[in-house]
């Protein structure tokens, strides 16, 4: 009998995630590397040399910043690092200001930054919140996992659509152009001519690490700059969908507040 049932909940619909009580981790996954919770953090500047995209910059023993909007995420500088860095299962790395991605430590904690939102967001956000909003995707010399986790977030499971997100073939029918990749100098005409097809208002929006930041290339010209940020190489399904949310003013999310509790959680426990 338990193996038919096993068989039986194969094809059983999938249940949908709930994005309204969400976190921002994913004990399956390493996530954003942050500084060890053991007293006596003391980093040494030559383990700037293991980040493969240079996102990692140590200016003293005890001051660290990390460029999440560069970080594949991979665990290199963990491992190198003796114990004084450690992976956070911290995946929902997104946001619309920039800047808020460039987080500084001192003595293991974060220094305190307000995030930003700019008035087109805002006005994108009046605009789509009950809404939703349709966008094109456009692969810019990516290797297609965004686009993979991208197709992902429509299945059963992430259910985008659920959310009032959904993709369309045309930039002259959507609200926002999705781009991938870091801009190669042979995509960098096409995604000017899909931004510029998209009738206004609308939002530019750089999905995985490569997009944000080059990731380990050099990032080509974009249209402009991106009212939404999401890293990740790739990013979760999840996380797509969350960011998404956010973006529309359906989920209220700061990266920089989101990630400051849970290191002071994590503190207090350990």
């Amino acid at each position: 009998m338990k193996q038919i049932q096993e068989i039986i909940n194969i094809f059983l619909p999938a249940k949908n995630l709930n994005f309204e009580k969400m976190g921002p981790t994913n004990p399956n996954a390493r996530g954003i590397p942050v500084p060890s919770s053991k007293k006596g953090f003391h980093l040494d500047k030559s383990i700037e040399k293991v980040c493969p995209t240079g996102g990692l910059k140590v200016s003293s023993s005890k001051e660290v910043t990390f460029d999440y909007g560069a970080c594949l995420q991979c665990g290199h500088c963990v491992e190198a690092s003796s114990g004084q860095l450690e992976n956070s299962g911290f995946v929902h790395v997104y946001s619309a200001d920039r800047e808020a991605l460039k987080v500084r430590y001192i003595d293991g904690v974060p220094a305190s930054y307000e995030e930003e939102v700019s008035e087109n967001v805002k006005q994108f956000r009046k605009i789509t919140k009950n809404t939703g909003f349709q966008y094109r995707e456009v692969a810019a010399s990516g290797n297609n996992a965004t686009e993979a986790e991208i197709n992902a977030s429509f299945n059963a499971v992430f259910d985008s659509e659920a959310s009032m997100v959904r993709v369309v073939a045309s930039p002259k029918h959507s609200d926002a152009v999705v781009f991938a990749g870091p801009v190669g100098p042979n995509m960098e005409i096409p995604l000017q001519v899909a931004w510029d097809t998209t009738p206004g208002p609308k939002a530019l929006i750089a999905c995985g690490t490569e997009a944000v930041s080059g990731g380990l290339f050099q990032r080509g010209k974009l249209p402009k700059e991106p009212d939404l940020f999401i890293g990740g190489d790739p990013p979760r399904p999840d996380v797509i969908v969350s960011a998404f949310r956010y973006l529309m003013g359906r989920k209220k999310f700061s990266f920089r507040e989101e990630l400051s509790k849970f290191l002071t959680e994590r503190r207090s426990k350990s």
